[in-house]
């Protein structure tokens, strides 16, 4: 069945000098397993020597043992997470890539997506390469082997400079950890310390979980090598507007994370309040869909006075492993995640608050499910724009023609999701929530894509013809 939430592509972790760094790295991905939970991986690196183990599954289930952590020595590491998809899943795709090169072993992992990666990759298969994944994270590998460049840095750039696209990219060689951040900053990297070691990664939770101190953002455009001399930073590409993606408060980073110096849970919060402005309807009580659509609700509830309740429960041990024989249970398929709280909702006016409408096959199944509950009225607000456009910056969208908001008025969408009212948050209500001056016409502060259509970085692929969405880019033929 196809999906009908945003699912964002991954999440990375790397750390140098710490004794357990495989350890380490392991309790990092745990707390990054939101961003992804189809499949996790582990490289460390020893006197030179690396050693990687990768799975598919939840961290949990495969980092879960000494004898696996025991095979992972050295005093630094990266992994990874990668997000859930609803095509077939390979252990050839599960990150961090890793391979010997002239100068040794070498391993990145990649939050984001290239634009041009299908270009790339085309060139580089007629230059003889041959390629092991689909993902186009290998294309970075092979332009970093091919480089002539004389350090390893200086060939990470060289490659850097030859691929478009949002990226946050951790690596090691047999010295260094390497972090880059693309030069607009659509997807998060954080520096943290816990006592002499660094670490990089993609939001501050992972670095709570071991008691590290959160330092500073890497800087959009920043490179920071990390080895025995310590940190240098290098800002080796052309600078560019910053434009983090603004979905990051909505929906992707977890609520305790501080993204660009603010508290998602607190943005959230103030997005509910700002929706609340925009489109409060007279009723008995704010509802939230859990758990994406909490803190909105409770920032709605605040503003407008009523009620917060929980009028939907979730059910948090639905795994990914669930049969569903018949398309009758399959029809059901909803309550295996989500169910009403009747004694709530019988009789009373409710608002639902969510996060977003991709679908809104989810929201249809959720608003039937509070009518036979016996709510008396359903409105739906969404804490968020009307998602009109694919992303095609590492976060999992279906094509447009799929999307609801793309296709439909919001009158028709209300009507077929079947509430009494339909209202999102705009565009600029969206702005206003995260601190920043309405965007109005002016140069957006953040990628909003999917929102406006505007795309900071250019598709190559998309515009020639040649490349599909995401990692579904190499099923392809591409003789």
């Amino acid at each position: 069945m196809a999906f009908d939430k945003f699912r964002e592509e991954c999440g990375v972790y790397g750390i140098f000098g710490a004794v357990d760094a495989a350890a380490h790295t392991a309790l990092g991905l745990h707390a990054l397993q939101h961003r992804g939970q189809e499949a996790a991986g582990i490289v460390s690196c020893q006197a030179g020597q690396f050693y990687a183990h990768r799975a598919l599954g939840l961290v949990g289930d495969n980092f879960n043992s000494a004898d696996v952590i025991n095979r992972l020595p050295g005093q630094m590491a990266i992994g990874h997470n990668r997000y859930s998809t609803t095509g077939e899943t390979l252990l050839r795709n599960v990150q961090p890539f890793s391979a010997d090169l002239s100068f040794g072993g070498f391993a990145l992992a990649h939050n984001g997506n290239l634009t041009n990666a299908m270009t790339l990759r085309r060139e580089l298969i007629q230059r003889g390469a041959i390629f092991n994944s689909s993902s186009d994270t290998e294309v970075i590998v092979h332009r970093v082997a091919l480089s002539t460049a004389p350090t390893v840095e200086d060939r990470i750039i060289d490659a850097l400079t030859q691929v478009e696209g949002a990226y946050s990219l951790v690596m090691l060689s047999p010295t260094t950890l390497i972090g880059v951040r693309d030069p607009h900053g659509v997807r998060p990297l954080v520096l943290g310390k816990l006592g002499d070691a660094l670490i990089l990664t993609s939001e501050t939770c992972a670095l709570d979980i071991i008691g590290a101190e959160y330092v500073r953002d890497i800087a959009p455009g920043e490179m920071v090598v990390i080895d025995g001399n310590g940190l240098r930073s290098l800002f080796p590409f052309a600078p560019h507007p910053h434009r983090l993606c603004i979905f990051e408060y909505v929906y992707f980073a977890r609520p305790d994370s501080m993204i660009a110096d603010r508290n998602v849970y607190a943005v959230r919060k103030r997005i509910g309040a700002e929706l609340a402005k925009e489109s409060h309807i007279d009723a008995d009580m704010i509802v939230p869909v859990p758990d994406s659509g909490v803190p909105a609700a409770i920032g709605y509830a605040e503003q407008s006075g009523l009620p917060f309740e929980l009028g939907i429960i979730r059910n948090h041990y639905v795994g990914r492993t669930f049969i569903e024989p018949s398309e009758q249970v399959r029809h059901l398929g909803v309550k295996l995640k989500h169910n009403a709280n009747i004694a709530a909702l019988k009789g009373k006016r409710v608002v639902l608050v969510d996060d977003s409408i991709v679908r809104g096959t989810t929201s249809r199944k959720i608003v039937t499910m509070v009518r036979e509950a016996g709510a008396a009225e359903v409105h739906m607000r969404i804490a968020s724009a009307p998602t009109t456009h694919s992303c095609y910056y590492g976060v999992d969208t279906p094509e447009r023609s799929e999307l609801m908001a793309a296709n439909h008025t919001v009158e028709e969408m209300a009507a077929i999701i079947g509430v009494d009212s339909l209202a999102f948050l705009s565009l600029d209500g969206m702005y206003r929530a995260v601190g920043e001056a309405r965007r109005n016409n002016e140069l957006p502060q953040f990628c909003d894509a999917c929102f406006s259509g505007d795309y900071p970085v250019a598709l190559t692929d998309v515009a020639s013809g040649i490349g599909g969405k995401q990692r579904d880019l190499f099923v392809k033929d591409v003789a």
